[in-house]
């Protein structure tokens, strides 16, 4: 019988492998796809995900730092450094193929393959086959294991989308820029010396501008945007449904981790930073034989982002205080670090 069964290959399963490794513990990780695995992502990783990262052995990976954030929405805009030092535009393949070394490089056994069949019992797991003490469910933003284990709970906001593409073209900014319009957002990440990466945030059900598809009707909210850009040098990958809750984070002898335990949306940026710590969170209860108290550390890892992203969308929601959001942040600096060092210190 071997210690975890991770179902799941991208950042936070990887991690969660990576993890176990370095405490001892015997793994098996189920993924599909062929590393490097993409997928849509804002590309930023916030000075807590790269401490994050070098816990795990992983530094120095090739990428752009950026200072911090800057606020745009018209001709007002608001920005501030992370008090932590800079974050890190990194193109979302290279991360996956750094984590993917170091799992191999520490003995993480890969199984190439869909997970069809699993099962619990008071005392093991099985999955394919395989009895596992534990299994980490790492499966994503639409986790089958989340809703098989019946831990689903229905939305409670719109539908927020988002779309992905990469630009060749030297970034002008050291701060990731967010771009303001009454229905969408843009975040422009510099992730190279010739290359940013710009991913829309949207409703789903809004009133769509017109175009011929989803990329050209919302990147039309953004027209200076579009015209400093040019050409993007990559097809567009998307995302979505944003939000997914769950009644818990874990059910027997199964445990969620990242996006799988629930999301509500990236307006912040968080994500790979709450996948890789409640990765971490998982594997420590495991070795430290407190799993009963991993759904409390999840919610005490996540409580910060939940109640923070909620009042972003509920001000997104309602245009008179949309309008205000950037004006309010560029005349209060100290709100906009206070936010910003909220986020980075939970």
């Amino acid at each position: 019988m071997i210690d975890v069964a991770i179902i799941g290959g991208g950042p936070t399963g990887l991690a969660a492998a990576i993890r176990a490794r370095m405490d001892g513990l015997s793994v098996v990780l189920f993924e599909p796809k062929a590393t490097p695995i993409d997928k849509a992502c804002g590309e930023g990783l916030m000075p807590p995900a790269l401490s994050a990262l070098a816990r795990l052995g992983i530094e120095g990976i090739e990428g752009l730092p950026f200072k911090g954030i800057r606020y745009i929405d018209g001709n007002a805009s608001a920005e501030r450094a992370f008090s932590m030092g800079p974050g890190l535009g990194v193109r979302r393949t290279t991360l996956q193929n750094a984590l993917h070394s170091r799992a191999e490089e520490l003995g993480v056994v890969f199984r190439n393959e869909r997970v069809k069949t699993w099962s619990q019992s008071a005392d093991f797991v099985e999955v394919e086959g395989i009895k596992a003490r534990w299994m980490l469910g790492a499966d994503g933003l639409h986790s089958p294991i989340r809703n098989e284990l019946g831990l689903a709970l229905p939305s409670r906001g719109p539908r927020r989308v988002g779309i992905r593409r990469h630009f060749n073209i030297q970034p002008w900014s050291s701060f990731v820029e967010v771009y303001w319009s009454p229905h969408a957002e843009a975040y422009v990440t510099p992730i190279g010396p010739e290359q940013v990466g710009v991913a829309l945030l949207y409703n789903q059900d809004a009133q769509k501008p017109e175009g011929e598809d989803a990329w050209t009707r919302w990147f039309a909210c953004f027209p200076e945007l579009a015209d400093r850009l040019g050409s993007s040098c990559s097809t567009p990958r998307g995302a979505g449904p944003f939000e997914q809750r769950a009644r818990s984070a874990q059910s027997g002898r199964v445990l969620l981790v990242g996006d799988a335990a629930g999301d509500l949306d990236p307006i912040t940026g968080e994500g790979i930073r709450l996948g890789l710590e409640t990765a971490e969170a998982a594997i420590e209860t495991i070795i430290h034989d407190q799993v009963s108290d991993y759904n409390r550390r999840w919610r005490q890892l996540t409580r910060t982002y939940w109640w923070l992203t909620s009042g972003l969308l509920f001000i997104r929601q309602r245009p008179a205080l949309r309008k205000r959001i950037v004006p309010t942040l560029q005349r209060w600096p100290r709100l906009f670090q206070w936010a910003l060092d909220t986020l980075n210190r939970s």
